[in-house]
């Protein structure tokens, strides 16, 4: 089938772009590409590219099936896809895993550089090969950067093996636009080494953001290679009841240490919640709602929710308690919801308009209880209190359905993958074929 595309394509461009089916439906988005290495020196074939579907499930979409390949979109010949999720072979290589930012010698001067691209080209017989590749030299001047320039494939030392230690900009470059979710996805996907050296290259920030959506066994393993000090910064930066769970996966005299090295505001939350029992409404519970006081305007209480550091669960609704805001807080009067906020004048005051139908939940409420009653009242959050009548909490519909799904729902090793029974047996195939 004829490709309509240019004969040469830059892969870490076409990270991120969309794949689509003959119909115009999406089927995912492009994460890397599969070369097929071949002896004597000859330039690895291209066979496919791997796609990421809804629910991370990744998969091969075969080189041959592609009718369209540019900057924007990516479209299938068939409506045809492989479903099952993508394992690499041994003699195959993924391209913008394993060879970007690899540091490599330059024929035949030898000189250093590092890969920045790798273009593949397709032959008058339609076969796509890594011909050239786009480095940068290194200088090895701090204040200079070494020049761009394409090479031939057998012209650079250096691409296969073991990598030495490598940088992560040309890495770290085509994964920032993706989600926290879908880029602790691909962080599973890296050698434990590689996943380690690009995570200690993101920001605290990104990088706590990361952390809360991988798996415990992960979150233990990068934040020790991380050194204790930066550990206890991304601790920091992480939500307290994040921050408790994965605290919670580490031995007691290593929790404290790295307690103590945090600041003690940021600690405390921490420490509290890591005293409830787990399987609890306190284990699971964010000690940091959006908390404001019966004086409030509606008005304040919008601007409240519309900050964008909180997530959907938590800005929806606003809890109201006597001072002090922080929690344990004052008395607790009652919450109201943002839909509410939305029908009120806006100098109203929030005790006006406050509502507390709803028995709050306590600390040693157990989780299906918590559950069933946000099941029967339709509620994405409700309030825990303690038995002095204070706020020292909430829990979000996202708290419970973390850990309601399987320990290793966020392990793309452990993790059921979708069901091939729901999709049209006319459309999909089980296994993996390369033409």
């Amino acid at each position: 089938m004829r490709v309509s595309t240019p004969i040469r394509v830059y892969l870490a461009r076409l990270a991120g772009v969309a794949v689509f089916d003959p119909n115009g439906d999406q089927v995912g988005r492009v994460r890397d590409a599969v070369a097929r290495l071949r002896p004597a020196q000859r330039p690895p074939e291209v066979v496919g590219l791997v796609a990421e579907m809804p629910m991370r499930r990744r998969i091969f979409l075969s080189i041959n099936r592609i009718t369209s390949i540019d900057a924007d979109a990516i479209v299938l010949g068939s409506g045809t896809l492989n479903l099952r999720r993508f394992e690499k072979r041994p003699n195959e290589l993924l391209v913008l895993q394993e060879l970007l930012d690899r540091r490599v010698q330059v024929e035949p001067e030898g000189r250093a550089a590092t890969v920045v691209d790798v273009a593949m080209e397709r032959s008058r017989g339609g076969e796509w090969s890594l011909i050239r590749l786009a480095v940068r030299e290194q200088t090895g001047r701090l204040a200079r950067r070494g020049s761009l320039q394409q090479v031939e494939w057998e012209k650079v030392r250096g691409l296969s093996g073991v990598a030495d230690t490598r940088g992560t900009a040309n890495l770290l470059a085509i994964l920032s636009d993706m989600r926290p979710a879908d880029l602790a996805n691909a962080l599973q996907d890296l050698p434990d080494a590689r996943r380690n050296e690009v995570a200690a290259a993101l920001d605290d920030q990104r990088l706590a953001d990361v952390l809360s959506e991988l798996p415990e066994r992960d979150q233990v393993e990068i934040l020790a290679a991380l050194g204790r000090r930066r550990a206890a910064d991304i601790l920091e930066e992480m939500d307290p009841d994040d921050a408790a769970d994965l605290l919670g996966e580490l031995p007691p005299p290593e929790q404290d240490v790295l307690l103590d090295l945090m600041e003690p505001n940021e600690a405390n939350p921490v420490r509290q919640l890591l005293k409830y029992t787990p399987g609890t409404a306190g284990s699971v519970m964010t000690s940091e709602p959006v908390i404001l006081p019966p004086d409030a305007t509606v008005a304040e209480a919008l601007a409240r929710i519309r900050e964008p550091q909180l997530s959907p669960a938590v800005a929806a609704q606003v809890f109201v308690a006597r001072t002090p805001m922080a929690t344990p807080t004052g008395r607790y009067l009652g919450m109201v919801h943002f839909q509410r906020l939305l029908r009120e004048p806006p100098a109203d005051l929030l005790g006006g308009v406050v509502v507390n139908d709803i028995d709050p939940l306590r600390p040693t409420t157990p989780l299906p209880e918590i559950t069933r009653r946000m099941a029967t009242y339709d509620l994405v959050a409700m309030p825990v209190i303690d038995r002095n009548n204070r706020l020292v909490g909430a829990v979000t519909v996202d708290d419970v359905l973390d850990h309601s799904l399987p320990r290793d729902w966020r392990d793309r090793a452990g993790a059921s993958t979708t069901s091939e029974a729901t999709m049209n047996p006319a459309t999909a195939t089980r296994e993996r074929r390369d033409g």
